[in-house]
């Protein structure tokens, strides 16, 4: 019997949820790509089209990852698995985890993936960004739904884990 899939979603975002402007991070902090880049390496990423797009040239795909891009109309390159629906690709997934590198599946966004997705979280790995930014894409309520689980303070802000409310 193989692992049970946990979907957890990783997300950086300021006091007002701003998450990005014009398809971009409103900010660049160093410490938080290295927790990304740790925390999703050796296991599989979703995201869309424009979140695939606006990763720099030579870091797409995601080294190191499984790089699942949902679209209806874009061909990835070789070793991009392309789905037309967030909500299919997570369902097969949990049925047939052993078919990714390891049973963590991240969600990386963008807002619409977010959304689509959040009914599938186990757990939000967020980036609290302190300040202000300009932005025109913004991270939906979820603690609701989620609890505060840690929490760890940094240079710009604070890393905080949310757990699904049972």
């Amino acid at each position: 019997m193989s692992a049970e899939l946990k979907v957890c979603a990783i997300v950086a975002l300021d006091e007002t949820r701003v998450i990005g402007i014009d398809g971009k991070l409103p900010w660049h902090i160093p410490e938080d790509m290295k927790r990304f880049s740790k925390l999703t390496t050796g296991h599989s990423v979703l995201m869309g089209r424009k979140t695939y797009d606006s990763l720099p040239p030579k870091y797409r795909p995601l080294p190191g990852r499984k790089n699942i891009v949902i679209s209806r109309s874009f061909e990835g390159p070789e070793g991009v698995d392309v789905w037309s629906s967030p909500t299919e690709c997570l369902r097969h997934f949990r049925r047939r985890p052993e078919t990714l590198p390891s049973p963590l599946l991240w969600v990386i966004g963008g807002a619409q993936i977010y959304k689509e997705t959040k009914p599938f979280w186990d757990e939000i790995d967020l980036t609290f960004v302190n300040g202000v930014h300009k932005g025109d894409t913004y991270f939906d309520p979820f603690e609701g739904d989620f609890a505060l689980a840690s929490e760890e303070p940094f240079s710009e802000g604070s890393f905080r884990v949310y757990k699904r409310r049972s």
